[in-house]
């Protein structure tokens, strides 16, 4: 056996606890929640009364047309259902975050039959990453797996003009109708299930109540009505400062690059033939003045072949914006009458660029279970598939792309000594090769999002950074740190690890 495959044995050996521990704790969650779905169901009474859909009476009305909003009223559309979707502003949005598709979303688009959306809008063929780390000033390449004989490609865009690709798809389906207007509030029984939106045209005073069965929030990362479906916390880590570059040239030609910086990484990519986006990392509040931290802080920290358009973007006054690297672990919901997805249920760090490929999984998961449910007036059948979902999306993506987000950016962003020996073991654990670099690179790209794999890794790296602590010991002073020190690594990657791997298994058997 070589190096890489004795570490990640180690690796493994940790995680059979988690395995037995992840198939109890799935297995009383199905026996709780399927008790509580059958005494809602009675409480509320649900009948199977049939009526007549059609565009002005919607059988599921969309809160918002985002990614994933989008995405959704295109695929219940395709299996008959007619859906009304309610947007606040259907202008192309600009963000400087969703512009990073892992192969596995791109996978996840072709499936949905709509993998035209990433054509035509300048969108760039995304390979794999190189990591380039400022201690050692040296650089690892991680590209890609290929399945099936064929290389698989992540993309890069501008998110307004996917998002506009997705409206438009959408809209040219016949059974779904698009209303410009502003959700003021949720519409609420006397039982506090959920009958549909009440909603401003855009421009106009007028309020207009909408009914329908199946009430879908989608409204995103500041969502109006979150708190009224599910009980958690937005978690704020940090921000992500971004600006343009013009024609900035690429290390390695279609690959985005990871600068682990200090103290914070970096993340540069391409999002047409001529722009490239910087997103900066910055913990705690953001510098009052942006440019010089910028120029100061971030620049000499940058790769050569991008410092001088990093330079010229900020001299020439390109626009510098942020956003806050958030953090919302899922949980389920019992309003009867509503589901929520998106960034509005669920989110994770943006540094490994999942987001997008969580939604659109997400949307792939309601779309098989929705088929299933001729009336979604049937409340028990509806509540029935959120459990499905609950336990599909966690075994299927989910679990490993929140997780694997969470942990690497406390890696990448170390705060203190122990954190900071993980991030250097991290690095060279990748420059190892073999295992080591196709495992982890099978749960980044969205392709083989396994649990067990990831526990493994995690543990594997904190391993190597013990290996490596011994095997640096070069002077009778250093023998005690030798010893005490790697205590302190495991300890960490402990307290780094299992709060995540908790805040994925608890949905099952909190409530």
């Amino acid at each position: 056996m070589d190096t890489s495959e004795i570490l990640f044995a180690c690796g493994v050996a940790v995680p059979v606890t988690a395995y037995l521990a992840w198939n109890f704790v799935n297995f009383i969650g199905r026996k709780t929640y399927s008790k509580l779905v059958e005494s809602v169901h009675e409480a509320h009474g649900f009948g199977d009364r049939v009526r007549t859909y059609g565009t002005e009476r919607p059988e599921v009305v969309i809160v918002g047309s985002g990614i994933v909003g989008s995405a959704l009223a295109y695929a219940l559309a395709r299996e008959g259902r007619h859906v009304t979707v309610i947007e606040r502003d259907l202008s192309e949005p600009d963000r400087i975050v969703g512009e990073l598709l892992q192969p596995g979303g791109v996978r996840a688009l072709r499936e949905l039959g709509l993998a035209g959306c990433v054509e035509d809008i300048d969108a760039q063929t995304v390979d794999g990453y190189v990591v380039h780390d400022l201690e050692t000033n040296g650089h690892v390449e991680i590209s890609y797996p290929s399945q099936q004989g064929s290389l698989q490609e992540g993309r890069s865009f501008h998110h307004g003009r996917f998002v506009q690709k997705l409206r438009e798809a959408a809209a040219a389906q016949t059974r779904v109708r698009y209303v410009e207007a502003t959700v003021s509030r949720i519409l609420e029984n006397s039982d506090s299930s959920i009958r549909g939106v009440e909603y401003r045209l855009k421009g106009s005073d007028e309020v207009i109540e909408l009914e329908a069965p199946l009430t879908v929030v989608c409204d995103g990362h500041f969502s109006r009505f979150r708190k009224e479906l599910i009980r958690e916390n937005v978690r704020v880590a940090s921000h992500f400062v971004g600006l343009l570059l013009e024609d900035c040239p690429q290390y390695k030609a279609r690959h985005a690059e990871l600068v682990l910086g200090n103290p914070s990484p970096v993340l540069i990519y391409r999002i047409s033939d001529t722009q490239t986006r910087v997103l900066v990392d910055i913990q705690g509040s953001l510098p009052k003045d942006m440019k010089e931290y910028m120029t100061e802080k971030i620049g000499p920290q940058l790769p050569e072949h991008i410092r001088p358009h990093f330079y010229h973007a900020i001299e020439s006054g390109s626009r510098i914006r942020s956003m806050p690297g958030s953090f919302l672990p899922p949980r389920p919901q019992y309003r009867i009458g509503a589901i929520i997805l998106g960034d509005a249920y669920n989110m994770r760090h943006p540094l490994t660029g999942g987001g997008m490929s969580v939604g659109l999984h997400d949307v792939i998961i309601w779309r098989d279970l929705l088929k299933t449910i001729q009336n979604f007036n049937d409340g028990k059948a509806v509540r029935k598939a959120q459990m499905r979902f609950h336990r599909k999306r966690k075994q299927s993506h989910a679990f490993v792309v929140n997780v694997l987000a969470q942990a690497l950016y406390a890696l990448f962003s170390a705060r203190d000594e122990y954190l900071h020996t993980l991030r250097r073991a991290c690095f060279d654990y990748f420059r190892l090769g073999g295992e080591c670099v196709a495992g982890p690179v099978g749960l980044l790209s969205v392709l083989n999002p396994n649990p067990l794999t990831l526990i493994g890794h995690f543990f594997a790296v904190a391993f190597y950074a013990v290996y490596c602590n011994f095997r640096d010991i070069r002077s009778a002073a250093s023998v005690s740190k030798a010893f005490f020190h790697p205590v302190g690594v495991v300890v960490k990657a402990c307290k780094v690890i299992f709060p995540l791997i908790w805040s994925e298994l608890r949905t099952f058997i909190q409530y």
